[in-house]
């Protein structure tokens, strides 16, 4: 077992503090690294206060992860000492169901090991994430990062990035493309880059027409108002594709009058329960409602190497590690544009307490 150290949720309702804890010793085909930045999502937040009710304490968030590589397992072959890479949302799955070998982990049968509050498949102990000094993961969750990329600010890409991205690739999103992106926080920044990058025209439709002009720097072509009656009724029929990335539950039924026939509103924001909704506009149009959770490991990739092309990366703020309270305080008011990064330097040895925590297993065995 390797020592290491970072910042935990011990409960629903305390802050984040320091915490002491051991990662496993390197397996045949791992790899371990210094964490060098880490993202801050919506997610860690909702899992440090267990909004989402399946949270198991302590729980080191943190699934946005930039790190360089410090030793590898004897049968890793694609990574050496020394090399940055990147870490996201899981960290294994079966790797032999029919959606791991068709590279969409995030859907394995027996359900992928999330980066953490998962469960490991060998020893049944909680998974800890990138709010933490190191990290250890398998080979084939471990992602190679394009040298063009600034380091400082891709870590957001492991989560906002491809939980955006996979969706505008499955719904064919390119050139000529009516796109709409609804709410424009953390995921909707992300959505209307990579939206644009890829050649689609892009309204953003927003509540107040407050944020026009950081739609308009972001890229984006036009603001659609929602509280706009005779704006929205004039853009009806209007998109193809939209991605509703609002975090809480909400009416769809504002927004599917604005699809083509045969146009697909996404939703990738809320987590659970949503507000019935009208059939009529779904009907009479042939229209779509779908949903998207993250991507696979070689969409994740290829994510990464698309934003190395076109420079495509999210805007953030650089916080200290012990500025997480504030920061997790700051994005429950919207107040960040557009996603909070941990300088994990800022983390040291002297903020963890001394005694280390014993974790217990948490479940059955998956064995390989």
């Amino acid at each position: 077992m390797m020592n290491t150290y970072g910042y935990a949720a011990y409960s629903c309702d305390t802050s984040l503090a320091p915490f002491r804890f051991k990662r496993r010793a390197l397996r045949r085909e791992d790899v371990a690294m210094e964490v060098l930045y880490c993202g801050v999502c919506h997610s860690d937040l909702h899992t440090a206060r267990n909004d989402w009710k399946w949270s198991v304490y302590p729980v080191v968030p943190g699934h946005e992860i930039i790190g360089r590589v410090t030793a590898v397992g004897e049968a890793v072959s694609a990574f050496k000492v020394g090399e940055l890479v990147a870490v996201g949302c899981m960290v294994d799955s079966c790797l032999q169901c029919r959606y791991c070998t068709a590279g969409e982990e995030q859907m394995c049968v027996e359900k992928s090991v999330g980066t953490y509050n998962g469960v490991d498949r060998i020893t049944g102990e909680r998974t800890m994430g990138g709010y933490a000094k190191t990290m250890v993961v398998r080979e084939e969750f471990c992602l190679h990062l394009p040298p063009s990329l600034d380091v400082t600010r891709a870590a957001p890409l492991l989560c906002a990035g491809i939980t955006t991205y996979s969706p505008l690739r499955a719904w064919n999103v390119g050139a000529g493309t009516r796109l709409a992106v609804v709410g424009l926080g953390g995921l909707g920044h992300m959505a209307v880059k990579l939206g644009v990058a890829m050649g689609a025209h892009v309204t953003v439709i927003s509540r107040s027409p407050d944020k026009e002009a950081d739609a308009l720097a972001l890229g984006a072509h036009r603001v659609l108002v929602s509280g706009d009656v005779a704006a929205m009724e004039g853009a009806a029929d209007a998109f193809d594709v939209i991605l509703d990335t609002v975090p809480v539950a909400h009416s769809m039924d504002p927004y599917l009058p604005l699809l083509k026939a045969d146009g697909t509103l996404v939703l990738v924001g809320q987590i659970g329960p949503m507000p019935g909704f009208s059939s009529l506009p779904v009907l009479g149009w042939r229209r779509r409602i779908s949903g998207s959770h993250i991507g696979g490991i070689r969409e994740t990739q290829e994510m990464l190497d698309f934003c190395a092309q076109h420079n495509v990366l999210p805007d953030v703020e650089m916080i200290r590690m012990d500025q997480i309270n504030e920061a997790f305080e700051r994005m429950e008011r919207a107040d960040v544009r557009y996603r909070f990064v941990i300088d994990m330097a800022t983390l040291t040895d002297e903020q963890a307490p001394a005694a280390a925590q014993v974790q217990e297993p948490a479940r059955a065995l998956h064995v390989r």
